[in-house]
C-alpha cells in the first residue's frame, strides 16, 4: 500500500526530479514453486497460474514476466513453475511485481543462490521496465523485496534508499486500528492513467511536487505525538491531488463509495494503485 508519493516513483519523473514514497507491505502473499522438469515430456516448460502453458521454447511463453525472467537468467533447461496468490491480479496492490520478485527469488534459490533484497528489487525493476517494457513505477518491486513499512527515496541515477519507519510503542497498532481495506471488484485502469502521466509529465510538475512533499509530512505525524487523525487528513489531501492527475484515477462508483464513507465519519482514504478500481483504503476512528 502506497500512502504518499505515488507517481513520483516512475523513472520518467525521478530521473529528473528524484522521487519519494511512503509504502507498506501487507500480510497477503504470492507463492511460487519451481522444479527442474524431467526430459520425458513433449514440452520443455510448464507454467501453472490462472492458465496452464506447456511450451517447447521460451519464445512460446505467453506470460511476460516468466518469459523475460527466464531470458534474463539465461535458463535453458526444462522447468515447471506453479503460482498461487492470495489476491487476484490487477487490484492495485502490487501483485504483478510481487510475482516478478518471487519468481526471481525462486529461480535463484533453485540454482543454490540466495540474492539479497536490493538485487531482487533492482533486477525486478529492470525486467518489468526494460525487458517487458511495461509502463510501471519502481516502488512495488522494492516493497515486495524488502517488506515492512518504509520511506523509499529514488535518486536521479536510478538508485534507491530505504528508510524503515520506526515508531514509538503502540503507534503502529494505533495506525492499523484506523485503516480499513475494501475490495471494489473493479479493475484499475492503470495503463491509461500512467500513459497520460508519462506523456504529460511536465504538466503534472506542480501536482507531483505536492504529492512528494506529503511523504515527509506523513512520516512527521506518525513519529510525533500528534493526533493520528492528522495522518487520515493527509490521506484525504493526497487523494484529492491524485484525482487531479487523470480523470481515470477515480470513477463514479469509487466516488460514491468514498463520499458515503466520509459522510459516515471516515477522515480520509484513497483507491489503491493507479486508480479507477482495485481496493479502497479508508482511514476512520475505530467504532
Amino acid at each position: 500500500i502506497s500512502f504518499f508519493g505515488g507517481g513520483t516513483e516512475y523513472p520518467n519523473w525521478y530521473r529528473t526530479h528524484g522521487g519519494s514514497v511512503l509504502s507498506a507491505s501487507i500480510d497477503k502473499y504470492c507463492y511460487i514453486s519451481c522444479r527442474i522438469l524431467p526430459p520425458f515430456f513433449e514440452h520443455k516448460t510448464r507454467l501453472v497460474y490462472s492458465q496452464i502453458e506447456d511450451c517447447s521454447s521460451i519464445d512460446e511463453i505467453r506470460h511476460p514476466a516468466v518469459r523475460e525472467t527466464l531470458r534474463f537468467l539465461k535458463l535453458d533447461y526444462g522447468l515447471e513453475i506453479h503460482h498461487d496468490g492470495d489476491l487476484p491480479a490487477r487490484t492495485g496492490l502490487g501483485s504483478s511485481s510481487s510475482f516478478t520478485v518471487g519468481l526471481l527469488h525462486a529461480l535463484y534459490a533453485q540454482q543454490g543462490i540466495m540474492p539479497d533484497k536490493r538485487r531482487l528489487a533492482l533486477e525486478s525493476i529492470h525486467i518489468e521496465q526494460n525487458l517487458i517494457k511495461e509502463i510501471v513505477g519502481s516502488q512495488d518491486q522494492v516493497c515486495a523485496a524488502y517488506g515492512g513499512f518504509n520511506q523509499i527515496d529514488f535518486s536521479r541515477n536510478g538508485a534507491f534508499d530505504i528508510r524503515p519507519i520506526t515508531l514509538r510503542p503502540g503507534r503502529i497498532e494505533e495506525l492499523n486500528s484506523h485503516l480499513m481495506l475494501f475490495f471494489t471488484e473493479l479493475e484499475p485502469a492503470a495503463s491509461g492513467i500512467v500513459r497520460d502521466y508519462v506523456e504529460d509529465i511536465a504538466g503534472k510538475y506542480v501536482l507531483l511536487r505536492q504529492m512528494q512533499k506529503m511523504v515527509g509530512k506523513g512520516v512527521d505525524v506518525l513519529q510525533s505525538d500528534a493526533d493520528i487523525c492528522e495522518f487520515g487528513e493527509l490521506l484525504h489531501q493526497a487523494w484529492t491531488l491524485k484525482r487531479s492527475l487523470s480523470p481515470d484515477v477515480s470513477s463514479s462508483h469509487v466516488d460514491e463509495l468514498y463520499d458515503r464513507a466520509r459522510a459516515a465519519g471516515a477522515v480520509g482514504g484513497m483507491i489503491t494503485g493507479a486508480g479507477g478500481g482495485g481496493f479502497l483504503l479508508l482511514f476512520a476512528a475505530p467504532s
